[in-house]
């Protein structure tokens, strides 16, 4: 690697991890937020809808690709990941001084969304720049290995954010932290910002563009031919159903769904999670290099396939076993004293309600929100029509309640009762209100969690590399974001919020992992039969 080239890996690296950093800051207080932006809603919704705030960037970042992605076709890949690391810092920055619920109202959650909107249409631009920008100076035989170091850049972004997080928490104190001090590593992001901006000034244009500008290839209209002309569009939709779409929830489950399953189901605090997911990224990285060059000896596609095929195979005994090794309490209770919700089906609502509008009043619904608040995994069974709905902890029996037509005082009254009987039950019965640091075994949660970390760096280190190779060189910018983000920005950024509707909607706290699964089913299957290997593409000669 020539001093030039290893210029170039770390001057896109450092920036594009500073940029990811900044993305990651709200998913990894997504329960902070829930509570400091939606606090007009119950908790549960909040969070819900807290995990729908952060999916909203997701939602918009195919169209940042489409923007951004137009622009360094067109004009070049340095100027557009300028541009993007710019919106992306400032944005945060205003996170981290945007007044709260209690202080503005309804106002505050609305410019809260309308940032993550501006940080995702940022990042769509920002990905596929960095990628093709270092594709483009590597040589023909070591592009995995070269835009592997980019690939490790959204997990060392996650890392950091969480460190700066844990740093914070532990010098400020819980309370503190939780009332104004979660605002310190949004507020830090200006100083990265700076740094990022400098760092991506001292690069030059890419070989690759100023080859084709220099002989006059350029695509004078990239969207339209990326998408516009079978030939191109159906190579997308190939990378998008067949590759990305794949690799984006077995990224996201391996990485936030992890850390969401510990901290809201299993009852770990949110330090202990937070440095359990630090120390498996920390062990789990490297990978991403190993396996980018690896790609590069065997191929791009076994490599991502194997990874999707384990994450289908393995996740349900592997989140079993995190449940065993995090709340050995909890794992006991749920073998020996299952809980079981007989209802009548026809009362029975779905359970999700981010705008507090629906109101749960049948015997059923009444039940299920007791469950979920306590972050009890339990089972439905079918009752006849007509009867009210109990609740079956182990051979205890509780008897739920309408609230319908109640006074307000006697509804009250009701409802302590009912949720008084239910946590005591719960208690006699064995299920913890929270883990036990003492119990858990941390060793295991290490290795749980750095392999959902490997199958991560497996599906992700040569995607990079295997994306550039697939388009040619005057509209790849454009080509390559497109699926890259719609794969990443909706089948990925909507994995925690999906996941846990399915889990508020079924009550058993794995059920969610059927949303992972089943995309990586539909990605392994096409990209087995339609995905070509690219390793030996020459993307000079792909003009």
């Amino acid at each position: 690697m020539t001093p030039g080239e290893r210029k170039v890996i770390v001057a896109s690296s450092l920036g594009t991890v500073f940029e990811w950093y900044d993305f990651y800051l709200y998913g990894a207080m997504a329960a902070i937020i829930a509570k400091q932006f939606f606090a007009g809603l119950d908790p549960t919704s909040a969070f819900i809808f807290a995990l729908l705030a952060f999916a909203a960037g997701f939602i918009v970042r195919p169209f940042g690709a489409l923007f951004f992605g137009r622009l360094g076709d067109l004009i070049g890949r340095k100027y557009t990941f300028l541009v993007t690391i710019l919106i992306m810092g400032i944005s945060t920055f205003i996170v981290g001084v945007l007044p709260n619920y209690a202080s503005i109202g309804v106002a505050a959650p609305v410019i809260l969304i309308g940032l993550r909107l501006l940080q995702g249409l940022a990042l769509g631009g920002e990905y596929g720049g960095a990628a093709t920008y270092v594709a483009e100076h590597a040589p023909n035989g070591k592009r995995g290995a070269y835009t592997a170091w980019i690939q490790t850049t959204a997990t060392m972004g996650l890392f950091l954010s969480l460190l700066v997080i844990l740093g914070t928490r532990t010098i400020m104190g819980e309370p503190a932290f939780n009332d104004w001090g979660w605002r310190i590593p949004f507020l830090v992001s200006i100083l990265l910002l700076v740094v990022s901006v400098w760092i991506r000034m001292q690069l030059s244009e890419s070989p690759a563009f100023r080859k084709m500008k220099a002989e006059g290839k350029s695509s004078k209209a990239p969207v339209a031919e990326s998408f516009g002309q079978w030939k191109n569009l159906k190579i997308v939709l190939i990378a998008l159903f067949g590759l990305t779409a794949g690799q984006a929830v077995v990224w996201y489950t391996g990485q936030f769904y992890a850390l969401f399953f510990l901290t809201q189901q299993l009852k770990v605090d949110a330090v202990t999670a937070n440095l359990l997911i630090a120390a498996a990224l920390l062990i789990g990285t490297p990978f991403f290099l190993i396996f980018g060059s690896l790609s590069d000896k065997i191929g791009r596609k076994p490599i991502i396939m194997l990874g999707c095929l384990l994450a289908i195979v393995t996740y349900f005994p592997v989140f079993k076993a995190l449940t065993e090794a995090a709340n050995p309490d909890l794992a006991h209770a749920q073998a020996n004293n299952r809980v079981v919700v007989v209802a009548d089906p026809n009362e029975c609502s779905f359970q999700f309600n981010p705008t507090d509008t629906a109101k749960f009043t049948s015997s059923c619904d009444i039940a299920k929100q007791v469950l979920a608040a306590s972050s009890v995994s339990y089972e439905n069974e079918a009752a006849p029509p007509g009867t009210p709905a109990v609740i079956k902890i182990g051979n205890d029996v509780i008897q739920s309640y309408a609230s319908k037509g109640l006074p307000a005082a006697d509804a009250r009254a009701r409802d302590a009762e009912f949720k008084n009987a239910v946590a005591d039950t719960l208690k006699k019965d064995g299920y913890p209100t929270k883990a036990d640091p003492d119990k858990m075994n941390k060793v295991m949660m290490v290795v749980i969690l750095a392999y959902l970390v490997i199958l991560v760096t497996m599906v992700y280190g040569p995607i990079a590399a295997m994306l550039v190779e697939l388009f040619p060189t005057r509209i790849r910018y454009t080509s390559m974001s497109l699926p890259y983000h719609i794969g990443n920005g909706w089948f990925g950024g909507l994995l925690p919020t999906m996941s846990f509707a399915i889990v508020a909607q079924t009550g058993n706290m794995y059920n969610g992992l059927w949303y992972p699964i089943i995309i990586a089913g539909m990605t392994l299957v096409i990209g087995m039969l339609f995905l070509r290997e690219t390793k030996d593409v020459d993307i000079y000669a792909n003009d």
